[in-house]
């Protein structure tokens, strides 16, 4: 890939300020045509697709209004609720409307109110949101690393991503998340990690997908990984990890070639080193 690094601070300074804006402008999207919010224990915490309500209709699991969908109406958080939720993501999935199945458990939350816990495929048909952590990773002389998703991933198959980046599961603490990830996804273990910063909230994405609705904290942290620290993945849902220059890995964002997510957890942080003169 030619190398045309942009020497001017000013002009890069604005290459980047809009290429961040053209990436947040595909992650604020309205709730899909159709969907009805979803209300669980009294709080309105999702958008239901069409199809998910369709599935539930006549189940006993769900009120269907013409306004919202209403899961294990008059049930509060606790086992009760927790077994309608199970039954719903089970619905959901004999009507075809989840997009695989990965016996993960994810929390179902307004706000701070945790409200119960589902399975993770069932999230956006509901439009339930869900909190990803991601590591932005660097070599002491200035490269980042970055890593390209294995052919067989269900979503984003092929492309480029964060080194790290994954969701936080039912009652999993961020920063413990956060470990496990860089563990599975790039064999990185605790003491690799010392330097590493605190994570924080980019932004909350809000994107139509096929099947449903992305509703998803993004929350990253960086550091620097130490010479000769070689990250390498253990789970096998990475096929090549890379320590590029910091313009191959914006000419790749620009083409297109990194997922949504890791575009802008990468240019976030980018900017961020920049205005810290880390980088140039």
């Amino acid at each position: 890939m030619q190398n045309t690094a942009i020497q001017d601070p000013t002009e890069q300074a604005s290459r980047l300020a809009q290429l961040y804006d053209r990436l947040g402008a595909r992650a604020h999207e309205l709730p899909p045509q159709l969907a009805r919010p979803l209300y669980i224990a009294g709080h309105c915490c999702g958008w239901a697709t069409h199809a998910a309500c369709d599935a539930l209709r006549g189940t006993g699991l769900a009120a269907i209004e013409s306004d919202a969908l209403r899961l294990g109406p008059g049930l509060d958080p606790g086992p009760g609720l927790d077994a309608v939720l199970a039954q719903v993501a089970q619905t959901l999935r004999d009507a075809n409307c989840l997009r695989g199945w990965r016996d993960e458990l994810l929390d179902v939350t307004a706000g701070d109110v945790r409200l119960g816990v589902i399975e993770r495929a069932a999230m956006r048909p509901l439009g339930l949101p869900t909190r990803a952590v991601h590591l932005s990773a660097w070599t002491p002389d200035g490269r980042m690393w970055v890593a390209r998703r294995a052919l067989s991933k269900s979503t984003d198959p092929g492309m480029w991503d964060s080194l790290v980046g994954g969701l936080a599961g039912a009652g999993e603490d961020m920063e413990r998340a956060l470990e496990r990830e860089c563990g599975e996804e790039a064999g990185l273990d605790p003491h690799h990690l010392r330097g590493r910063e605190p994570l924080r909230t980019i932004l909350r994405m809000h994107r139509r997908l096929p099947e449903g609705y992305q509703v998803e904290d993004l929350l990253v942290s960086t550091c620097v990984l130490e010479d000769g620290v070689q990250p390498a993945n253990r789970d096998g849902e990475v096929m090549e990890i890379a320590a590029l220059p910091v313009e191959d890995v914006l000419q790749r964002v620009e083409a297109g070639e990194f997922t949504l997510e890791a575009a802008l957890v990468i240019v976030e942080d980018i900017i961020q080193q920049r205005a810290r003169g880390r980088i140039r």
